[in-house]
């Protein structure tokens, strides 16, 4: 391979890797976030802690998705400069096809997101339930 090729190739790749870190950190950050909200709830048995937590739930997993989303737009203009020939080398970092709104939302109901946050999504509801159950006795 050619070095102008390959220094184009490892700018790609430091993207994607960008976009990968910031999608990791949102994940740590959903987690330390309503587990917060969870203790503050259980601390005041205030029951507007736990609504709250719907809020930056889905707020991380919308961000989340649209870093997956950049995510693989990179991915895939690392695979068209592999194939390009060496006087074709722009250096250009603007994706050529993005996708749009749709391409976004399947990144955010991607199996992997989907799962990760639904079962955030999920404990957050089981706990309204059972706070509910216990407010009524």
């Amino acid at each position: 391979m050619d070095s102008n090729k390959i220094k184009h190739l490892e700018l790609i790749t430091g993207a994607i890797n960008r976009m990968a870190n910031n999608s990791f950190l949102l994940k740590g950050w959903s987690v330390t976030l309503v587990s917060a909200l969870f203790a503050l709830a259980a601390k005041d048995a205030n029951f507007a802690f736990i609504y709250l937590c719907y809020f930056p739930a889905i707020a991380f997993w919308a961000l989340d998705g649209y870093f997956l989303w950049k995510e693989n737009i990179f991915c895939d203009m690392f695979e068209n400069v592999r194939l390009l020939d060496e006087k074709d080398i722009d250096f250009c970092m603007k994706p050529s096809n993005t996708g749009g709104l749709k391409a976004w939302l399947s990144a955010i109901f991607s199996p992997t997101l989907g799962i990760f946050y639904g079962v955030i999504l999920l404990s957050i509801s089981t706990i309204v339930v059972i706070m509910t159950i216990k407010l009524r006795m």
